[in-house]
């Protein structure tokens, strides 16, 4: 799933850049960056807890009596 982690980064950069743009007109192209390189480390953050989340919450077939 290197793919989907990717894009949803990518589509996470977008969004914080667009956010700015909305909250800030004539914001830099630093700005702009910044922004950009947030978004894109904060949704590659939150994908990793949703999957620890996921992980977690999976009931283990050893406890239920599942092989």
């Amino acid at each position: 799933m290197g793919i989907l982690d990717t894009l949803g980064e990518i589509a996470g950069a977008a969004a914080a850049v667009e956010a700015l743009d909305k909250a800030d007109p004539n914001a830099s192209l630093l700005t702009k960056g910044v922004a950009a390189v947030a978004g894109f480390k904060g949704a590659g953050a939150l994908e990793e807890l949703v999957g620890r989340k996921t992980e977690d919450d999976a009931p283990d077939n050893a406890e239920s009596g599942q092989a």
